[in-house]
């Protein structure tokens, strides 16, 4: 397997998948057309991780009817009641791209650690696996951001693997409770400087570095969070490249 030698992140805001006209069937979105390109393969093995779902069969198996007719190699990996997997560092080795859909990011974390999970992702990722996901599976790469894991209100979270050095914020316009808890707590302190994305729309990161926005909607952005020099926080709105259905 030829890699291009550079690290992937993929933080998806929401719309990864779409509804299909087909009843209680999901499509998957360009935003994941995107993230596979980036693998540079002809016909890229996709890993699936939905432990933020307590991996529900029901999920994984929409998750695997939303790329019919693509052209990708399909697995995933659960923990419940045991991994499904002999050997998950190998496999995560194995894959182009791996995405993790959202769900509890906390009790991802939790799961992750116990398994050493978040070790051999940082590894494939280190060795040019594309990380993706959405809300809690684009989370999970950041510190932190703020969740509804721990019920309807939401917390400030800074537990994340922390391979890219920045908050994380998820569902930016459609959860009001969203944008001003993470200024807030990007104020405090609580939380570092970092970005975040509306529904339909994806951050790419090359290594630490943000390199572009991307979208499936138009008028929907991303951000960039930093501090005002005054004790409070900037909004930086960040237009993102529209992509082609």
């Amino acid at each position: 397997m030829t890699r291009s030698g550079q690290s992937h992140i993929l933080a998806i805001g929401g719309g990864s998948f779409r509804p299909s006209r087909r009843h209680n069937i999901i499509e998957a979105s360009a935003l994941l057309r995107y993230g596979l390109d980036l693998t540079g393969q002809d016909r890229p093995k996709l890993g699936l991780i939905a432990t933020a779902t307590g991996d529900s069969a029901d999920w994984l198996l929409k998750m695997y009817g939303a790329f019919e007719g693509w052209d990708v190699e399909l697995s995933h990996l659960t923990v419940f009641p045991m991994p499904n997997i002999e050997d998950p560092r190998a496999w995560m080795l194995d894959q182009d791209m791996i995405y993790v859909s959202g769900g509890s990011v906390a009790n991802l974390m939790a799961l992750w650690r116990l398994h050493g999970f978040d070790e051999a992702l940082e590894e494939a990722w280190r060795a040019g696996v594309v990380l993706s996901g959405q809300s809690a599976g684009a989370l999970c790469w950041h510190v932190g951001g703020n969740t509804d894991s721990f019920g309807p209100d939401l917390r400030v979270w800074a537990e994340g693997l922390g391979l890219l050095p920045y908050s994380c914020g998820v569902h930016y316009n459609s959860d009001p409770q969203r944008r001003s808890l993470l200024q807030q707590s990007v104020a405090d302190g609580e939380l570092p400087e970092g970005y975040a994305a509306d529904e339909g729309v994806a951050l790419h990161y090359v290594g630490t570095e943000f390199i572009q926005a991307v979208s499936v909607d138009a008028g929907s952005y991303a951000y960039k969070l930093e501090g005002d020099g005054a004790g409070g926080v900037k909004e930086v709105t960040i237009e993102p490249r529209l992509l082609t259905p």
